[in-house]
Order: structure tokens, then C-alpha cells, then sequence
């Protein structure tokens, strides 16, 4: 009998195990994310370190970045294909030797191969596409608000983790920082061996609302096949175009800049960087709450609506905050502002791409439609880093930013108005 299966007798009867899954799951993308949280930390110190520019650290993080993206329809496919569990024990092998490798780096090609290659190739598999393929799967009700708790993961991961990262860089120097990081990813491995399972009917009951559900059966095909015809299916639709365009300004708005600049913008301004670290962190915080209430909403009101809002509120933030004082007073009512949106957007996204494609189609296509948040993130990451060694200063990539994310509030509110198809996708 699988490990999963005998769980899920010890809990039947206490909590569904869905709930036990979406636990797993909202771990293991917290932890996962926490990795790619890392560079943001060691930025100055490897300046300091090794004399390599902002905009040659920054470029190892866009590569990072840009592969979560680009690899993960393919990271979705192959769970689809080959199975979830064994899926995510070998992205995290990767992120473990990613992480673990990078303690020895003391040249900026193999800064690249290890955070930039490695990680970037295991942290696809934490992408939003396995929230896709979770919620689909292991719930009915509710669908909405564990999109919400497990996009919270994705967000808070990468900032809930800075003050300790940073604490542990400026106490044990920076080196300490990825033998940590990768230590907690390798206790995740037993963990999701023993509890992970492939869907409901692998552990004999039905998802999360309904009694029973439709047997859950390997894509037929091989992952490189599934991811193209996806991305072949949404490519036609001006939706998917839509979709994209205003998630990569989600991804340029949070992860490319907030992710990997806001410590450095702070530490220009006089900030302590455990101080700025602390200061992520409570995005991380607000960012939780704002992302499951986001869920909340989501099963609830027009998905469109909600995303025309927290696009317009995120650009509203970003174009004020250079004009600030730039004291702990401002940049806390900015991480609360700001980080109550950082990716409430990701709820209302998927539904849409649901509704828009099918339950069915919807985790890969929501994956290539994540690849266009990551590249939108990379470009950020390496365009900011050369914006402050060009003028000295992160202002203009605040200011692009805001601007854009105004432009996206628009985009969101021409997405398809038809009826759901994922009721019968």
C-alpha cells in the first residue's frame, strides 16, 4: 500500500486529506520559494565579496527566473504524465544541489550554473501551475480559496525567509546562507515521499465537495508534446494574450524588482539590510492575508473586476513610494499597502484561465501563461540592476513599473466574458 494511501486511513473520519495535500503542497512552495528568496540577500554581500556588479548578480537571478518560467509548462506536463510525486522529489534534488553548490562559487559562471541553472530548473516545479493542477484535482468547494492559501505560499516564501537569511549572512557570512537554504529543502524530500499523493482516487475517496470523482489518468504523450499543444491552444485565443500580458507585469512589478532590488534600494537609502530584510518580511505577512482573502473574493465576485483593482492599487503604490521620505514610517505603510496586492492577482488568474480553457487544459496553459510573469520578472530583475549602475538610483525602474501596472488594469477587464467552460473542461 503507497505511504499516501495509508495516511489517509489514519485521517478519514478528522480532516479530509485533501487538506492534508494542500498542507504539503503550501509547504513545500513556501520552502521552495524561500531558495530563489536567497539572492536577493547575498546581492551586496557578493558585491563586497567578489567586486561583481549589481547587474552581474542580478543577471544570475534573471536566468533564475526566466528558466522557473520557461520550464514550467513542462514541469506541469511531466507531472501529468509521469506523476506529481516524482515530479516534485526530483525538482527538489535539484534545488538541494542548486543551492548546496553555490557555497562554493567564487566566479560568476558558477554563480549562474548553480542558482541561475540549477535552481531556476528545480523551482519550476513550484510554480503556479502545480497550484492549478491541487486545486483542479482535490477540490470542488472551496477551489478559490486554496488557490489563495497556496499562492500566499509562493509569495510569502520569498519573504518571509529574508530576515533570517539576512541575520545568518551578516552573523555566519554569506556562505552560511545556501548551506542552510539547502538543508531545508532536503528535509522536504521524506516528507513528500510519505504524504504526497496523485489525486483522490489514488487514496480510494473523492475530492474536497463531491462524493467521487472522475479517475485521474496519465496524459497520454510525452511532456514536451503536452506543453506545446497548450501553449498551441492558448496562442490562439486573444484571451490567453491578455492573460499573459498583464501576468508579466505582474511578475516585473514583484518578483524582478520588489524580489530581488527592494534590500539593495533600501540599503542606498540608509537602511540596515537585516532592517530592509525585516521590512520583506512583512510584505510576506501582509501578502499572505491579501493573497487567501484574494482566494475569498475570488469565489465570489468577477475574477476581472478584482484584478483591475489590484493592478491599479499595486501601480498607485509603486509610482508614489520614490517621492517618499523613504523612512521606516513610509516604507511601512508601503509594505502594507503593496504587500496585501504583492500576487493577490494569481487567484483570479487561474480562474479565469479555467474558465477561459477547462479544468483540464488549465494547469499547463496557466503555466505558459506564468512563463510570461517570469519573463517579465527577469527583465525586471537584470533592467533595474543596469538602471541603478547607469543614474545611481532605482527611481526610473520604480516609476516604468507603476506605469505598467496601470496599463495591465486595463488589459484584464477585455479577458472573455463566456460562460465557464471549466464546468465541463
Amino acid at each position: 500500500m503507497p505511504p499516501a494511501h495509508r495516511f489517509a486511513r489514519v485521517f478519514s473520519g478528522r480532516v479530509h486529506y485533501a487538506w492534508i495535500i494542500a498542507a504539503v503542497s503550501f509547504t513545500v512552495i513556501l520552502i521552495g520559494v524561500g531558495v530563489r528568496a536567497a539572492p536577493s540577500v547575498l546581492l551586496v554581500p557578493l558585491e563586497q565579496s567578489f567586486g561583481w556588479s549589481a547587474d552581474t548578480i542580478a543577471g544570475a537571478v534573471s536566468l533564475n527566473i526566466l528558466l522557473l518560467g520557461l520550464t514550467g509548462p513542462f514541469a506541469v506536463a511531466t507531472m501529468q504524465t509521469f506523476g506529481l510525486r516524482r515530479t516534485m522529489i526530483a525538482a527538489l534534488v535539484l534545488l538541494t544541489a542548486g543551492a548546496g553548490g553555490s557555497a562554493l562559487v567564487r566566479h560568476p559562471w558558477q554563480l549562474y550554473l548553480t542558482w541561475g541553472l540549477l535552481v531556476g530548473l528545480g523551482a519550476s516545479a513550484t510554480g503556479f501551475g502545480i497550484i492549478a493542477i491541487i486545486a483542479n484535482r482535490w477540490f470542488v468547494a472551496r477551489r478559490g480559496l486554496v488557490t489563495g492559501l497556496l499562492t500566499a505560499s509562493n509569495a510569502s516564501g520569498q519573504l518571509v525567509f529574508l530576515p533570517a537569511l539576512a541575520a545568518l549572512a551578516t552573523s555566519f557570512g554569506w556562505v552560511s546562507v545556501p548551506i542552510a537554504v539547502s538543508l531545508l529543502v532536503a528535509a522536504m524530500i521524506p516528507l513528500v515521499w510519505l504524504l504526497l499523493a496523485e489525486s483522490p482516487g489514488a487514496v480510494g475517496i473523492g475530492p474536497y465537495g463531491a462524493r467521487e470523482e472522475p479517475p485521474t489518468l496519465p496524459t497520454s504523450g510525452n511532456p514536451f508534446r503536452v506543453a506545446f499543444g497548450g501553449l498551441a491552444r492558448g496562442a490562439g485565443s486573444v484571451d490567453f494574450w491578455l492573460l499573459a500580458g498583464s501576468f508579466a507585469v505582474c511578475g516585473f512589478s514583484t518578483y524582478g524588482l520588489i524580489g530581488t532590488h527592494m534590500i539593495a534600494y533600501c540599503m542606498d537609502h540608509g537602511i540596515p539590510e537585516v532592517t530592509a530584510a525585516g521590512l520583506m518580511a512583512s510584505l510576506g505577512v501582509f501578502d499572505l492575508f491579501g493573497t487567501i482573502c484574494s482566494g475569498w473574493l475570488t469565489d465570489r465576485y468577477n475574477p476581472r473586476v478584482l484584478l483591475f483593482w489590484y493592478y491599479s492599487l499595486r501601480g498607485l503604490s509603486l509610482l508614489l513610494l520614490p517621492f517618499t521620505q523613504f523612512n521606516l514610517f513610509d516604507l511601512s505603510i508601503f509594505a502594507v499597502f503593496y504587500g496585501l496586492d504583492w500576487v493577490a492577482t494569481v487567484p483570479p488568474t487561474i480562474t479565469l484561465t479555467n474558465a477561459v480553457f477547462g479544468r483540464k487544459d488549465g494547469p499547463v496553459i496557466v503555466s505558459w501563461i506564468f512563463c510570461a510573469h517570469q519573463v517579465g520578472g527577469s527583465l525586471a530583475a537584470v533592467a533595474a540592476g543596469a538602471v541603478r549602475d547607469a543614474t545611481g538610483s532605482y527611481m526610473l525602474a520604480f516609476l516604468a513599473s507603476g506605469a505598467a501596472c496601470l496599463m495591465a488594469s486595463l488589459l484584464v477587464l477585455g479577458i472573455s466574458r463566456k460562460p465557464a467552460l471549466a464546468a465541463v473542461g
